[in-house]
């Protein structure tokens, strides 16, 4: 029975993948006119992984082992307990409204992209009512014992996180960034960044962070780099996972920051053991341990005084003679810099969760005051000048900026922040075992990706993100790490 088991949960995986492929090319290669048979495609591939994930035979192996479990190996226990988790979750939604939420989601990230050409967020917004209502009525089949509605999505992306966590750890960071900003307004040397508009084509963009985030352990051999209006990582499985950038030759920073984000994201997944393979847990644990990598190469890293030490010359090497007049000092400060953007993923390490903050507030809204989309577009830009100061001058550059609402993803935003505060804790843990700048400065990065591989790529999602952190650093979340870090790096890099 136990073999009956597993290869059930390989055809669940497989058409898995085959969803992963078709989002992947929606948005990188397929064609515009083809939006509504891709809507059909998709309601047609995600019909038949809902049934078979919440069908008869996985109710009737829910029910056996269930009953019988002491018959499954160690591993199969593990693997079951996610199993009948999951079946016990997506059972309440029932097949016919999930299949209809599927071809939503891509209908609304077709209308997202057409309303970002045409800078209307009109466009859009019946389509995210439509998803908002389906969430709506998913969180009332889901709701068991959580104290909000938004608390029910909340724990979908990160097990165990609730409302009441993140208003404490949110004031606590909030005060904190705030605090930071107020000292270098007030006393900061301002570093030029002139030279970081300076033009850097795509193919010497490409060059340079391809190659970078190979040396930090993303392979080619199991992903690929892709065009598309807002990066992500996909992964079909270890063996491929695909991570995309947009560019911009009069602002280069943002590829090359992204290539690395993207890639953290794909060689957690490249690294995942491969017993895992066609289970529900071969892929990472949560958002929130996901981001972590991800933003340990865009930040622990690739904001890091000594990263640059070994990757300056080759970067000035790849785009000369653009950089020849430029020291490495005067390049970390500049590329560290703290502006307030309109751009989430543009923003700066040190106003980056107050943007998590904007959207988490919003979401809450939404969720547990029935905010209506009518009202978002005004929302987002009074909040956007209560934290960061900035009038928020159209759609495009406001409410229609992040993709994340059109695919349903709710309750997902604050895994982002969590991923700067995980990523600063675990740096902090690889201290007591060795000297991480040195690391850096050397070019050999192999330290980093061991540590990494050891303590949390390699258990996939068969931890818990509490366990994951836990076992890597030694204690539950910690934010005053991240704090620590941000307020040294703004310390050097504006001479305070």
């Amino acid at each position: 029975m136990e073999a009956k088991l597993f290869a059930h949960l390989k055809e669940i995986a497989l058409l898995e993948e085959n969803l992963a492929l078709i989002n992947w090319d929606q948005l990188t290669g397929m064609p515009a006119a083809a939006g509504e048979f891709r809507a059909e495609l998709m309601n047609y591939v995600s019909s038949n992984y809902f049934a078979l994930l919440t069908g008869e035979q996985t109710a009737e192996l829910v029910a056996y082992f269930t009953a019988n479990e002491a018959e499954l190996s160690a591993f199969g226990q593990l693997v079951f307990a996610r199993v009948k988790e999951d079946f016990e979750r997506d059972r309440k939604i029932p097949a016919a409204d999930m299949a209809a939420f599927q071809k939503t989601t891509t209908e609304a990230q077709d209308a997202w992209m057409k309303a970002r050409s045409a800078n209307d967020y009109q466009l859009y917004a019946p389509y995210l009512a439509k998803i908002i209502g389906f969430k709506r009525d998913f969180v009332a089949k889901w709701r068991t014992d959580e104290a909000t509605p938004y608390d029910v999505l909340l724990n979908q992306y990160e097990k165990g996180l609730t409302v009441a966590q993140l208003d404490e750890t949110f004031a606590k960071v909030k005060a904190g960034v705030l605090a930071l900003r107020a000292r270098i307004a007030a006393d900061g040397v301002v570093p030029n960044a002139d030279f970081l508009t300076r033009r850097v084509t795509k193919v010497q963009q490409r060059e340079f962070s391809l190659a970078a985030a190979q040396r930090l352990g993303y392979s080619l051999e199991q992903g690929r780099l892709d065009d598309t209006i807002h990066p992500f990582m996909d992964a079909l499985n270890r063996l491929d996972a695909r991570i995309t950038t947009r560019w911009d030759e009069e602002n280069f920073q943002m590829a090359v920051m992204g290539i690395l984000h993207e890639a953290g994201h794909g060689v957690y997944e490249q690294n995942v053991d491969g017993k895992y393979d066609y289970t529900p847990l071969r892929g990472g644990t949560s958002m929130g341990i996901h981001e972590s990598q991800s933003l340990f190469q865009e930040v622990m890293v690739g904001r890091s005084y000594a990263f640059w030490e070994a990757e300056f010359p080759k970067l000035q090497a790849t785009v000369a003679p653009t950089l020849d007049d430029v020291t490495l000092t005067q390049f970390w400060q500049a590329w560290v810099k703290t502006d307030a953007t309109l751009i989430r993923t543009e923003a700066d390490p040190l106003t980056y969760p107050l943007h998590i903050m904007i959207r988490y507030e919003i979401e809450k809204a939404i969720f547990n005051d029935d905010l209506d989309v009518a009202e978002l577009p005004a929302i987002w830009r009074a909040k956007y000048k209560e934290y960061l100061g900035l009038d928020v001058p159209d759609d495009l550059t406001g409410i229609l900026q992040d993709i994340h609402w059109a695919g349903g993803d709710f309750g997902y935003f604050p895994s982002y922040a969590l991923g700067h505060f995980y990523a600063a804790q675990m740096r902090h843990a690889m201290q007591a075992e060795f000297d991480v700048d040195a690391v850096l400065r050397s070019g050999d990065y192999t330290p980093l990706i061991d540590w990494r591989r050891e303590h949390v790529w390699q258990y996939g999602a068969s931890l818990t993100p509490a366990k994951i952190i836990e076992g890597a650093t030694g204690e539950a979340l910690n934010v005053d790490y991240w704090l620590t870090y941000v307020t040294d790096l703004y310390t050097k890099a504006y001479q305070l």
